[in-house]
């Protein structure tokens, strides 16, 4: 299955989730590798902050921004990590409950 790619540039790319979570569910993952949030450097600050500039870009495109949204990095297997290179889940098009358990 090829994946629904909407934004890609020098630092990332992004896509839809296949097993989306919420109506609007779209990763953005860096094209460095970095394995997982424990891995991050100093020298990652410029990427991540890019990383959710990219976020609020998207939410504003996809029109979830206005009603709001969620963006998630999952670090480690008890947080829910199965990729094992970082990616941002911006989330939106639904009302999402706190804490954020199973159906929220």
């Amino acid at each position: 299955m090829d994946a629904e790619v909407i934004h890609q540039d020098d630092k990332v790319v992004a896509f839809r989730d296949i097993h989306p979570q919420a109506p609007v569910h779209v990763l953005i993952i860096p094209r460095k590798h970095i394995t997982s949030m424990l891995d991050i450097e100093a020298e990652d600050a410029e990427l991540l902050g890019h990383m959710h500039l990219t976020a609020r870009k998207l939410a504003q495109e996809l029109g979830i921004a206005d009603a709001g949204y969620r963006s998630i990095f999952n670090c480690g297997t008890a947080a829910g990590q199965t990729v094992w290179h970082i990616h941002l889940h911006l989330l939106g098009g639904r009302s999402m409950g706190w804490p954020p358990w199973p159906g929220n």
